[in-house]
């Protein structure tokens, strides 16, 4: 079971949900804070290819 644990977008218009969602201003700073959270949560970074990337936690 997996489980997304955060969303790290660039265009918060097309994000929702329960999970946090962390807004960032350009694919620089949408690296540093994925990868940050990926090592304090636990979680694996995926990239949707469109300005948002998740945090899942695989189980």
């Amino acid at each position: 079971m997996s489980q997304i644990v955060a969303v790290v977008t660039m265009d918060k218009e097309k994000v929702g949900g329960g999970a946090p969602i962390f807004i960032v201003n350009d694919a620089e700073q949408q690296q540093k804070v994925s990868f940050s959270l990926e090592k304090i949560l636990d979680a694996t970074a995926h990239d949707l290819k469109n300005g948002t990337m998740i945090l899942v936690r695989h189980t």
